[in-house]
């Protein structure tokens, strides 16, 4: 029982995260909300096609407790295709003007991995955070980018791209490769002079079923980096194919994958489900 004590590793540090001269204190996790200006993504209930319905799933999420909002305009389920800069801005652009208006100093993440948009964002609307599932991989000019915003940066791993990191993902060691990646980039981003790192590390992206409940199990190695953790595994497949159900049936075991990755040192849970996210973040907290 000692690795969950509260006088032990697992919660040794004071993690925060600088938003705008704002330190958000991640001793209590802390839960981000999807909103999805996508019609594609792979639980339809993240979904949002106008303004106005985004505007409204913000404020529901924000009700239920939600401490930041991730704003994505590509999808990223297995399959996927790319969408032009152009297209990805065209369908963030009147949802973060919304959000915006009524909550302008709100905590927003915006879920992308190219460099200009990042800096589209940030400039127009005072976007917080930005999210990479590409860790920097996909846009050469992304770190440089980022170390000038000078703002929290959320880097996944994936294997591949998502239109084809399911076809046959394979590491040589899966917790020793994950380690490897993350220790490059960050060590990358800190000569550039950023430090305000998140890590992720991409449950679902490129890894089996069983390579994610592995991933799941030793979660607690990636402390190593005393960093902030986040981790989204809200109704994926790896939830409801293990069910033997559908993402809209995946609530139940969602949750149950939640309090285990709490225990095992998750600081941020990205989630369409806030209330229940927050519910489970209380109980945890009780406990420990």
């Amino acid at each position: 029982m000692k690795n969950f004590s509260t006088s032990g590793p697992l919660f040794s540090k004071n993690l925060t995260l600088n938003l705008d001269g704002k330190i958000m204190n991640l001793s209590t996790p802390r839960v981000m909300g999807i909103i999805n200006a996508t019609p594609d993504s792979f639980y339809g209930g993240s979904r949002v096609s106008e303004p106005a319905l985004a505007l409204e799933k913000a404020r529901e999420m924000i009700n239920q407790g939600a401490d930041i909002l991730d704003v994505g305009a590509v999808s990223s389920r297995p399959g996927s295709q790319k969408i032009s800069e152009t297209e990805e801005l065209e369908r963030l652009s009147p949802v973060l003007e919304a959000i915006r208006e009524d909550f302008p100093d709100f905590p927003v993440s915006v879920d992308t991995w190219r460099a200009g948009v990042a800096r589209t964002v940030r400039e127009r609307f005072g976007i917080q955070l930005i999210n990479d599932i590409s860790a920097g991989s996909f846009d050469p000019d992304m770190f440089p980018t980022m170390a000038q915003l000078d703002i929290p940066y959320i880097i996944m791993h994936m294997q591949g791209t998502p239109a084809n990191m399911q076809d046959d993902p394979a590491y040589e060691n899966l917790v020793d490769d994950l380690l490897q990646f993350f220790a490059e980039r960050v060590y990358k981003l800190r000569k550039l002079g950023l430090n305000d790192i998140v890590i992720d590390p991409g449950f679902g992206f490129g890894k089996t079923l069983e390579q994610n409940y592995k991933l799941l199990g030793q979660l607690d190695s990636f402390r190593m980096f005393e960093l902030p953790l986040m981790v989204g595994i809200s109704r994926k497949s790896m939830i409801y194919k293990l069910l033997d159900s559908e993402p809209d049936d995946a609530l139940n075991g969602t949750t149950a994958a939640h309090m285990a990755l709490l225990l095992k040192g998750a600081r941020l849970l990205r989630v369409h489900d806030v209330q229940a996210a927050v519910e489970t973040v209380k109980i945890f907290q009780q406990i420990y």
